[in-house]
């Protein structure tokens, strides 16, 4: 019995502080950045949505190649969202991270499988304990060499058996890209997310089960 109620406290918890929670105040009156999305000389900029940008952010840090990676907002229609208003699940945006990379090290084809080995790409509008089309699995290209890249990789992982039921992965070119506000960036990392019973019970084990499934290189430390 004792085990029954730690595992629904923990649940409850878990939905309580989920990466739809705020954890701030009056988040709604800041403005979201529409980031350039020209890369630094000598570097590769590329975008995924899979769920919440929190973990998202951190797996993708931890791969050998990749710089800097900024949580924000892509895939909708509304300008300059901010995080409150993509929470109400009406301006198309999905929480998505922009990923700088070293296309000398790290190519958009291995980062497509850091994509698909990071999340369930078959839950439709969910990830984990988070709903909402902003958690939808969206594969991001902008050009057309990288579009035949994503296409083929839907159509390998289509034809084996990896994943239980069928690919809800959707393809999209990479219109713009939100900046999300600061308090977001780096979440896990910076320890801005310490002790919140959602990063400990969801975004951790994610990242953990990630390193367990990825076969590519990891940065030293990982």
């Amino acid at each position: 019995m004792n085990k029954i109620i730690k595992l629904f406290s923990i649940s409850v918890l878990v939905f309580l502080f989920a990466c739809n929670s705020n954890g701030q105040t009056n988040s709604s009156k800041q403005k979201d950045k529409k980031m350039d999305l020209t890369p630094p000389k000598g570097k590769a900029v590329v975008a995924f949505a899979e769920g919440c940008f929190w973990c998202s952010e951190h797996i993708f840090e931890a791969v050998a190649g990749v710089g800097e990676v900024v949580s924000g907002y892509a895939g909708g229609t509304t300008k300059n969202p901010t995080y409150d208003l993509v929470n109400t699940e009406t301006t198309g945006h999905a929480e998505t991270v922009l990923v700088y990379y070293d296309p000398k090290v790290i190519s958009y084809e291995e980062l497509v499988k850091v994509f698909f080995a990071s999340h369930d790409p078959t839950t439709k509008d969910q990830q984990g304990p988070d709903r909402g089309s902003s958690y939808r699995s969206i594969l991001f290209y902008q050009t057309d060499a990288e579009k035949e890249i994503a296409m083929n990789a839907v159509r390998e992982i289509s034809k084996t058996n990896r994943f239980a039921k069928p690919l809800v992965t959707e393809l999209q070119k990479l219109e713009a890209f939100y900046e999300a506000e600061e308090y977001h960036q780096d979440y896990i990392n910076a320890g801005k997310g310490s002790g919140n019973p959602y990063v400990n019970n969801v975004s951790l084990p994610r990242f953990e089960q990630f390193k367990k499934t990825y076969k590519g290189k990891l940065k030293k430390g990982v």
